[in-house]
């Protein structure tokens, strides 16, 4: 046993050295000038491809899609595609699938500095309407990322909001409303707008 160990590591060794070693940079070096080391693997994406995951949705909601979705049939919606993981009232199950729903007056006022194990829900937490949209769209279901019409991420995006008193249950939501959402703690949060330089650290 030890001896074919041995030869391996030798074989090993031996193909190794046959490549050649991509050059070191040294200060002042551009990685735009290190010639790249190809193995033959893969293929470039085609522009349908890439097409079809570039679907990110800004905070100011630049990049939503047409559609259109009601919170009742996002209820619906929520019972057949996350109930499973985020619970009945998206509840959550942690640690595994956060809660989703809640507006907990103790958590209210924005208090999670002074207390860490407040609860943090969509609707105490998070600053833009639009990023439920976006993560919803990209990434779940957990198991099926991305097989959600956009009509029914419009629904779960206006239900979620209104699960959590942002909107009313009543509400639907399409690109132009949805943009006209105000998070409850929209300002408590500070945009990271720096360009550069000492100031960043």
């Amino acid at each position: 046993m030890r001896r074919t160990l041995m030869l391996c590591l030798v074989a090993a060794t031996a193909a190794c050295s046959r490549e050649q070693a991509a050059p070191a940079a040294s200060a002042g070096t551009s990685f735009a000038s290190i010639p790249a080391r190809h193995y033959g693997l893969g293929r470039a994406a085609t522009p349908e491809e890439v097409a079809a995951r570039d679907i990110d949705v800004g905070p100011d909601g630049a990049g939503l899609p047409t559609g259109k979705g009601s919170a009742e049939l996002g209820a619906q919606l929520f019972q057949q595609k996350c109930a499973m993981c985020h619970g009945p009232k998206g509840q959550g199950m942690p640690p595994a699938f956060p809660l989703l729903v809640s507006r907990d007056p103790k958590a209210e006022g924005f208090k999670f500095a002074s207390d860490y194990k407040l609860p943090h829900s969509i609707g105490n937490y998070w600053p833009d309407a639009t990023t439920v949209f976006d993560y919803v769209r990209r990434a779940m279901p957990l198991l099926q990322p991305g097989s959600l019409t956009n009509d029914e991420v419009y629904s779960l995006t206006a239900f979620l909001l209104a699960a959590n008193d942002v909107i009313p249950m009543s509400a639907s939501l399409d690109s132009a409303s949805l943009m006209q959402v105000k998070m409850p703690y929209r300002d408590k949060f500070v945009p990271d707008n720096r360009k550069g330089g000492s100031e960043v650290k």
